[in-house]
C-alpha cells in the first residue's frame, strides 16, 4: 500500500490473521480485483480471502458438492449425490498428489489461498451482516477449508469418453455400429469391434448413473428439501438438462492466436473464451495478482489460485478443451454366491469396500457404503445378471485435480519455460495456445494420455484383466506447432491431429464437430492485417456452417412447397438469409426449428426403427446427418434426392407452423433472440421467493454451431452451454487487452457487480482488462486494505 494513498468512502480495511505485510486490492468499475501484495504468500491468501468476499456462496456450495458435504446442510435429498460424490474423491496418497504438480509450492499456494478464504469465513461469521443472503435463506454457514480440499475434489472436471462408450455399447445391441454414427461419428473412421469377452445384452442404461450424479451440479426444488430418510435414495437420477430428480421407478471453446505477420500491430493477438455451463454466479473468476516475481491477470475458476486463462508481462496463454479419451468403463462377471468377488485373470478378486457416516440435517448420521474395484468406482451392480460396472479416469492419479497445473504457467517467461510446465499437465486434457512478446505463437495439445495397447476405448470392455493401460503416454507424443506458416495457430475442440498421425496410438476418436473451427480459419485466411476488433467479432459471430450447407440443397424445392403454403413461406425467408443466427433474424429461428427439432427427427424416423434407439441418439451427430442430407443416396433407395427433397419440404413446414404458434402470424415480428435466450437462475430460485437472485431472459443469438456458441436446451431454448467469459489479448500493449464475464464478477446479490455486465456480454461487446498501473488506477472505484495482525 502507497503511504500518498488516500482512503475514499468506498475504502474498507480488514486485519487478516496470516498475513506477513499489508496487501491492496483495487477493485475496477467492472467489478475486476487487483491485489498487490509485498510477497507471493500474501498474495495467495489475499486472492482466497477476496475469492469469498466475492462468491462465498459458490465456494462453499462447490467445496460440499465436491466433498459428498450436502445432506448435512439440506437433508436426506441430497444423500444419494453424497455418496456419488465421495466415490470420486482422489483417495491416494497426498504426498504424491502435491509432488505431482508443476509448481514446487503447490501445497504451500494451496495453504495460503484456504487461509484466506478461512479468514474471511472468520470475518462474517464475527460480523454477520456481511454474511450472503442465500445462506440467511437456506439456514446455512460456510464452512472451514482445508488445502487438500482445493485438490481432492475431481468431479468438476470436463472428462471422457465413459458415457459415449456405455451408450455406443446399448445401440449397438439393440442395432448396429452404423446406426450409432448418427449419435456421434469417428473420426478417423473405424468400425468398433467388440471386445472379446463382453456381451453388450449385459450394458444397462443406468451402469454410470453414480458417476453422472457425481459431476451433476447442485440443484433444489421444494420436493427434494422436503424429502424424508426413506425416499433419500430416490433423489438418484440426472436428467438431460443436469437436474438431479427422483426415480419414477424407485442425463467446446475457441482459441486463437495470430502472428506478428498477420497482425495490425506487428504483435501477437491471442483470443480465448472457454465453453462451459452458464451458471449464476459465472463458473469463471477474472482478477490480477501482483508480487515479487508476479504479475498475472485473467481468469480461473475462484475454488483456486491462480488463474488459467491470461497473461503475465511476458506471455499469454489459453486453453480449450482437448477431446481426449481419459476414461474407461469396466464391465465384471462377479460371483453369484458374492457379489463383492469378481473375476479376474483366472481367479476372483474382492472388492475394496470402505464404510463412511454422512452427517444429515435433522437426522442422524447415515452410514454409506462404497465399492471399488483395481480399476476405480463401482458405480452399479447387476445382482440378477451377476455384473458390476466401473470407471477408470484420470481423476483416481496424482496431481489430476482441475487446471490446478496452472500454477506452473503464472511465472513462465518464454516457451521453453511453458513447455515444461506442460510436461506433467493432467486434466483436463486441453489444447493450450501460447503468444509471447517476442513473437511466437504455438498450439500445445496436451494430457494424461493412457496407453490402451489392445483396444480402442469406443466400448466399454471386460474387467478381467485384459484390458488394462499401460501407462501414459509422453507429452512429446502428441503434435504441437509453433510459428506455423500460415500466420495463426487456433482450435476448437475439433480433431486436431494431423491426417498421418497414427490411429493405434488412441488418443480420441470422438471430437467436436468442425463448424466452428472451420469458420474460426475461413476468417483468420481472409485477414492478412488482425486486429482486437476483429477478435472480438469473431468471437461473437453467428454464422451457421450447417446453415449455409442445408440451405444450399434447397434450390429444387420449390416443387415440392408449391402445395404447402407454410414450406412456402419458409422457403422465401431462407432464400434471402446471410446464415447468421443473429437475434432479430426470422430466417434463423426457422432454420434452427427446421434443422434442430423437425429434420433432425425426420430423419431418425425413417433410418431407425427402434423407438429405443431412436431416443439415445438425440440430438445427433450432426457431421453424419449432414453428410446424409448432402449426400442421401448414402442411406436412402431408389430416387434419394425426391425422397430427400420431399422429407426436407414437409419438416420445414413443420418448423414454420411452430414459429407461427410460438411467435405470431406476422414474421416481421420473429425473431431467433424471441426463442433462444439466456437466463442466469440462481441455484435457490426455485425454494425462495426471491426474484432478484436470477439474471435474464436476454435474448441471444448463436447455436453450438457458430463461434459464439450457445448451446441450448431444446424444450425452452434456453442457452446451456458457451463462454460466459472472453477475452483478446493485445500481447506487449497489455493494456489494450479486453474481456467479459457474465453476469458479473460477484456472486454476491448485494455487490454492484453481481449483475452489471449481463446486457453487456448479451449484447457482444467487452471493458478493457487494465493490466499497468496507471491503467489500474484510473479505472479503480473502491479499494480494501489487508492488514497483517500486530502484537
Amino acid at each position: 500500500m502507497s503511504a500518498d494513498a488516500k482512503p475514499t468512502p468506498t475504502d474498507v480495511r480488514h486485519t487478516v490473521a496470516g498475513l506477513r505485510e499489508a496487501v491492496e486490492i483495487n477493485i475496477d468499475r467492472w467489478g475486476v480485483s487487483h491485489i498487490r501484495a509485498g510477497n507471493q504468500p500474501d498474495v495467495f491468501l489475499a486472492q482466497g480471502f477476496n475469492a469469498a468476499r466475492d462468491r462465498l456462496w459458490h465456494l462453499d456450495l462447490w467445496r460440499k458438492r465436491g466433498l459428498g458435504l450436502l445432506s448435512g446442510d439440506f437433508g436426506p435429498g441430497y444423500l444419494a449425490q453424497d455418496r456419488a460424490a465421495r466415490l470420486f474423491l482422489y483417495r491416494g496418497d497426498m504426498d504424491a498428489e502435491w509432488a505431482a504438480y508443476s509448481h514446487p509450492q503447490a501445497k504451500d499456494i494451496a495453504t495460503s489461498f484456504v487461509a484466506g478464504i478461512n479468514a474471511y469465513i472468520d470475518l462474517v461469521l464475527a460480523e454477520p451482516f456481511r454474511l450472503p443472503p442465500e445462506f440467511v435463506h437456506m439456514g446455512t454457514t460456510p464452512a472451514h477449508w482445508s488445502p487438500e480440499d482445493v485438490v481432492r475434489v475431481r468431479s468438476h472436471a470436463l472428462m471422457r469418453n465413459a458415457d459415449s462408450e456405455l451408450l455406443r455399447g446399448l445401440i449397438m445391441g439393440r442395432s448396429d455400429a452404423e446406426t450409432d454414427l448418427l449419435r456421434r461419428s469417428i473420426d478417423p473412421f473405424r468400425v468398433p469391434e467388440v471386445p472379446e469377452g463382453l456381451d453388450l445384452s449385459d450394458l444397462r442404461e443406468d451402469a454410470l448413473e453414480d458417476f453422472k450424479l457425481a459431476c451433476a451440479p447442485v440443484t433444489f426444488s421444494p420436493e427434494r428439501l422436503a424429502c424424508t430418510l426413506s425416499d433419500a435414495w430416490k433423489w438418484c437420477k440426472v436428467d438431460l438438462l443436469g437436474e438431479v430428480i427422483i426415480d419414477p421407478d424407485a442425463e467446446g471453446s475457441n482459441n486463437w492466436a495470430v502472428s506478428p505477420s498477420r497482425s495490425a500491430t506487428g504483435r501477437p493477438v491471442l483470443a480465448t473464451d472457454p465453453h462451459r455451463a452458464y451458471t449464476m454466479p459465472s463458473l469463471r473468476y477474472l482478477v490480477h495478482l501482483q508480487a515479487p516475481g508476479l504479475d498475472v491477470i485473467g481468469a480461473g475458476e475462484p475454488v483456486q489460485p491462480g488463474i488459467s486463462l491470461g497473461h503475465n508481462a511476458d506471455i499469454a496463454f489459453a486453453l480449450t478443451i482437448l477431446m481426449m479419451d481419459q476414461e474407461d468403463v469396466y464391465v465384471y462377471e462377479t460371483d453369484p454366491a458374492d457379489p463383492l468377488r469378481y473375476r479376474y485373470g483366472d481367479d476372483w478378486e474382492t472388492m475394496r469396500v470402505e464404510h463412511e457416516a454422512i452427517a444429515v440435517k435433522g437426522y442422524d448420521e447415515q452410514a454409506i457404503e462404497m465399492m471399488f474395484t483395481r480399476h476405480g468406482p463401482v458405480t452399479c451392480v447387476d445382482i440378477e445378471k451377476s455384473r458390476a460396472f466401473a470407471v477408470r479416469t484420470v481423476w483416481t492419479e496424482p496431481g489430476s485435480a482441475a487446471y490446478f497445473n496452472s500454477l506452473g504457467l503464472l511465472e513462465a517467461r518464454n516457451l521453453d519455460d511453458y513447455k515444461q510446465t506442460l510436461s506433467s499437465w493432467s486434466v483436463p486434457a486441453v489444447n493450450h495456445l501460447y503468444a509471447d512478446v517476442a513473437g511466437h505463437v504455438a498450439h500445445m495439445p496436451v494430457g494424461k494420455w493412457p496407453k490402451r495397447n489392445n483396444w480402442d476405448g469406443l466400448l466399454p470392455v471386460p474387467g478381467d484383466g485384459r484390458y488394462e493401460w499401460d501407462g501414459f503416454r509422453p507429452f512429446s507424443a502428441l503434435p504441437s506447432e509453433v510459428d506455423p506458416a500460415c500466420g495463426f495457430v487456433a482450435s476448437a475442440n475439433e480433431n486436431v491431429l494431423p491426417a498421418d498421425f497414427d490411429p493405434a496410438l488412441h488418443v480420441s476418436f470422438e471430437w467436436t464437430e468442425k463448424s466452428r473451427a472451420s469458420r474460426v480459419r475461413e476468417v483468420l485466411a481472409e485477414q492478412p492485417q488482425h486486429t482486437i476488433a476483429q477478435s472480438t467479432a469473431l468471437q461473437t459471430d453467428v454464422l451457421s456452417i450447417p446453415a449455409r450447407r442445408v440451405c444450399a440443397l434447397t434450390g429444387n424445392l420449390d416443387r415440392h412447397v408449391a402445395h404447402n403454403a407454410d414450406a412456402a413461406q419458409a422457403l422465401a425467408l431462407l432464400r434471402d438469409w446471410d446464415f447468421r443466427l443473429s437475434v432479430n433474424s426470422a430466417a434463423a429461428a426457422v432454420f434452427e426449428l427446421w434443422w434442430g427439432r423437425f429434420l433432425k427427427a425426420a430423419l431418425f424416423d425413417i433410418l431407425v426403427d427402434d423407438a429405443v434407439v431412436r431416443r439415445l441418439l438425440v440430438p445427433g451427430d450432426v457431421a453424419t446427418l449432414l453428410a446424409i442430407v448432402e449426400d442421401p443416396a448414402t442411406v436412402f433407395e431408389g430416387d434419394a434426392i425426391e425422397i430427400r427433397d420431399s422429407l426436407m419440404a414437409h419438416s420445414l413446414g413443420q418448423a414454420f407452423a411452430f414459429c407461427r404458434d410460438k411467435m405470431g402470424a406476422d414474421t416481421q415480428g420473429w425473431g431467433w433472440g424471441t426463442l433462444h435466450h439466456a437466463h442466469f437462475e440462481h441455484a435457490i430460485g426455485k425454494v425462495v421467493d426471491a426474484p432478484e437472485l436470477d439474471v435474464g431472459p436476454l435474448p441471444f443469438g448463436g447455436s453450438e454451431s457458430t463461434v459464439m456458441n450457445a448451446s441450448y436446451r431444446p424444450a425452452d431454448f434456453r442457452a446451456s452451454f458457451g463462454a460466459s467469459m472472453r477475452m483478446v489479448m493485445d500481447v506487449g500493449a497489455w493494456d489494450n487487452s479486453v474481456a467479459i464475464n457474465t453476469p458479473g464478477q460477484s456472486g454476491d446479490p448485494a455487490s454492484p457487480h453481481y449483475a452489471d455486465l449481463a446486457k453487456t456480454w448479451a449484447a457482444g461487446e467487452y471493458f478493457p482488462l487494465c493490466y499497468s498501473k496507471e491503467a489500474v488506477d484510473a479505472a479503480t472505484e473502491s479499494r480494501i486494505y489487508l492488514d497483517p495482525v500486530t502484537d
